[in-house]
């Protein structure tokens, strides 16, 4: 059992965002929903307060907590990739109705950030040659979505 759970709060959408990311990542469920036993500031009786799921084997929570508290750049989460097709795949499902931004970052519908970083961009930057890594670094920055080709062509001087 995971201590540490990450705790997301929605303005009302936790369900459909838990319910989303479930659809996106091998190995996720939802585990229980928790309607209000009574009205709070951000959720009438009987409506949904909590959303406790699964993400790749990983625990989380989501609050309907309100409108007061959006997400922003300050926490993220990051998505580790094997290949170009994980990353291609993480990119599409999880931009789609929100903003690709920059270096491997986006922003979903529900204003949360996530990075879809390539493990092959890691090995980069840690390359024992600092200029291929200085060169890597560079490209990255340049981009949206991270394409390793085209990551690896930097490192090389192509």
């Amino acid at each position: 059992m995971h201590r540490i759970t990450p705790f997301l709060w929605f303005d009302g959408q936790a369900e459909e965002a838990a319910s989303f990311y479930v659809s996106v990542f091998p190995d996720s469920r939802i585990e229980r929903v928790v309607r209000t036993p009574t009205d709070t500031p951000s959720v009438p009786v009987g409506e949904v307060l909590l959303v406790e799921f699964t993400l790749d084997g990983a625990r989380y929570a989501g609050l309907n907590g309100g409108p007061d508290v959006p997400f922003n750049q300050a926490v993220s989460l990051h998505i580790d990739c094997a290949d170009q097709a994980e990353v291609d795949h993480y990119w599409e499902s999880l931009s789609e109705g929100g903003r690709k931004i920059q270096c491997g970052w986006l922003q979903d519908r529900w204003g949360l950030h996530w990075q879809v970083v390539p493990t092959r961009m890691h090995e980069l930057l840690n390359d024992p040659d600092p200029e291929r890594a200085r060169r890597a670094m560079e490209a990255m920055m340049q981009m949206e979505k991270l394409i390793i080709a085209d990551l690896e062509r930097a490192a090389d001087g192509g």
